[in-house]
């Protein structure tokens, strides 16, 4: 017989029962072992009431790893996919689709004025690809006041790839 694992709902009511020291002790154990759990309590704790300078500040990161990136076309394709990686990890913690199609549009954007042209490379064109497609799709669930600023936004995006890459059709996205 192997080890159990609660379920969300009981560990919420045992954590109902326990008071605010011994809350601060699980917190701080918990942050010990993983460092995704250190920086979502970071988030939590820090960031969480003021979402757009996080987001300005992820949208700065993802600058200097775009800054840092070889121009090797196979070094490139990873070195986005490091991007996205990042993207998602701080989605999951904002959870919040209009901060996260902000990231993936300034991705979008990031990725158009980095990559050649003349690209030939097929894991380097699907990021791109995939990445509209994303955030067409998080635009489709929002409020329709919202679903219009960021339809334009990726229209304007998807306006720019069309016209730099030929294996881009800006009515996929749209």
């Amino acid at each position: 017989m192997g080890i159990i694992t609660y379920n969300l709902q009981s560990i919420k009511k045992e954590l109902q029962h326990l008071n605010s020291s011994q809350l601060t002790d699980l917190c701080l154990r918990l942050t010990k072992y993983k460092k995704e759990n250190k920086e979502l309590l970071s988030f939590l704790l820090f960031e969480a009431h003021n979402e757009s300078a996080y987001v300005e500040g992820v949208k700065e990161e993802m600058d200097e790893l775009f800054a840092q990136m070889n121009s090797h076309y196979f070094y490139q394709a990873k070195g986005m996919r490091k991007v996205l990686r990042l993207i998602t990890k701080h989605a999951k913690f904002m959870v919040s689709k209009p901060a996260e199609i902000e990231l993936l549009l300034h991705f979008c954007k990031q990725y158009i004025n980095k990559v050649d042209k003349k690209i030939s490379y097929k894991p380097l064109k699907l990021l791109l690809h995939r990445q509209l497609e994303k955030t067409a799709k998080l635009i489709g669930g929002l409020h329709e006041d919202l679903q219009y600023d960021y339809k334009t936004e990726l229209e304007n995006t998807a306006s720019q790839a069309d016209a730099q890459y030929a294996w881009i059709n800006k009515q996929d996205y749209l």
